[in-house]
């Protein structure tokens, strides 16, 4: 599969929390650098998540924001 989405990084799974409706899966991308995504139970569920998968964070934005304090 190709993607256009020019950020895209592997990792593994490590926390899967899930709510009522969607779910809070935290990817590590690397050592002590993870991504959080909010994905529906579904699609927890279809992609066979678990602690420990490996997986793809894809992200495509126009926008990213910095602040300070």
């Amino acid at each position: 599969m190709q993607l256009s989405t020019r950020n895209q990084w592997q990792g593994i799974v490590t926390a899967i929390n899930h709510g009522n409706i969607v779910s809070e899966v935290t990817l590590e991308i690397a050592p002590n650098v993870s991504v959080i995504s909010i994905v529906s139970k579904t699609a927890v569920e279809n992609l066979g998540l678990k602690v420990g998968s490996k997986a793809y964070a894809l992200i495509k934005s126009t926008e990213v924001t910095l602040a300070i304090d």
